[in-house]
């Protein structure tokens, strides 16, 4: 495995033949990104894994700085799944000044975490684009909690017509049921305890939707209500606080109404103890 800035990519790309997997991060890696390094290498003769803490996508409240960047330990995670190249590079390589031009993420972009997080979405597709432009992977792999992200990566690849496939890795749970993220880190065991209230509301509107029959009007509004009901208790109980709960039209993050027919997401944001946490649920109706 080799590891190194911009002009290393440029030497090990010129190396190599076959088809390339990239699998864009920011580090602190779990076994979730070992999960997307996995089917990097099952889609893909080379692996590329980034390693890059883009600041264009924190806001000036964010935790850029306290941002875990345990790079040691990423390494040899990267190691473990097979990775053949990790793109690390410094700072000052990707941005050395500010960028004047950067990729826009449109309406899908300010809804959900970008009307919570403005621009947020504006600097991951820009460092995403630069990261497709050094690397020319032929496949990326994207964990599909990030539902939001991996919406609009796939959007901006066909709009901007990269030659690229987005593969979307199914949300990865540890055993107690919540989703796999590097945010985790920053909840304590009893904010942890507090925080499965949210794979709950999924689980809760699994249920509902499983009994709605096929063709039958309004289960878009029982299933939302369903998992609704789970974390207003949990807000209640002081447990959480919900930023938002919505179910989607999959394919362009428009609400769904109530006789809607086709793939749907739900999405759940909340902070818990401080923490901003997220998850989705795809349904079919």
């Amino acid at each position: 495995m080799e590891v190194g800035g911009i002009q290393a990519l440029r030497r090990w790309r010129a190396r190599q033949s076959g088809k390339v997997g990239l699998v864009p991060t920011m580090g602190a890696l779990h076994s979730g990104h070992q999960a997307l390094m996995t089917r990097a290498r099952a889609e893909s003769d080379l692996v590329v894994t980034s390693i890059f803490v883009n600041p264009l996508q924190f806001g000036a409240d964010e935790d850029f700085v306290q941002y875990p960047r345990p790079f040691a330990a990423d390494l040899e995670k990267c190691e473990e799944a097979g990775v053949d190249f990790v793109f690390a590079p410094a700072l000052g390589e990707m941005y050395p000044s500010a960028p004047e031009v950067r990729v826009r993420a449109g309406r899908m972009g300010a809804v959900f975490e970008g009307e919570a997080r403005p621009g947020h979405f504006d600097g991951v597709l820009t460092v995403v684009a630069k990261l497709f432009n050094l690397i020319a992977p032929d496949v990326t792999v994207f964990g599909l909690k990030d539902i939001q992200q991996f919406c609009l990566v796939k959007r901006m690849i066909a709009d901007l017509d990269f030659d690229i496939e987005i593969i979307g890795l199914p949300v990865v749970r540890d055993g107690d049921g919540l989703a796999m993220s590097s945010r985790n880190e920053y909840l304590t065991g009893a904010d942890r305890n507090r925080a499965l209230a949210i794979p709950r509301a999924l689980e809760a509107a699994a249920e509902v939707a499983a009994e709605v029959p096929s063709g039958g009007g309004g289960g878009p509004a029982a299933v939302e209500a369903a998992a609704r009901a789970v974390l207003d208790s949990a807000a209640e109980r002081g447990d959480l606080e919900v930023i938002y709960l919505s179910l989607v039209d999959s394919a362009d993050l428009r609400p769904c109404g109530p006789d809607f027919r086709g793939s749907a997401l739900l999405l759940v944001s909340a902070t818990v103890g401080g923490t901003h946490l997220i998850d989705n649920l795809p349904l079919e109706f």
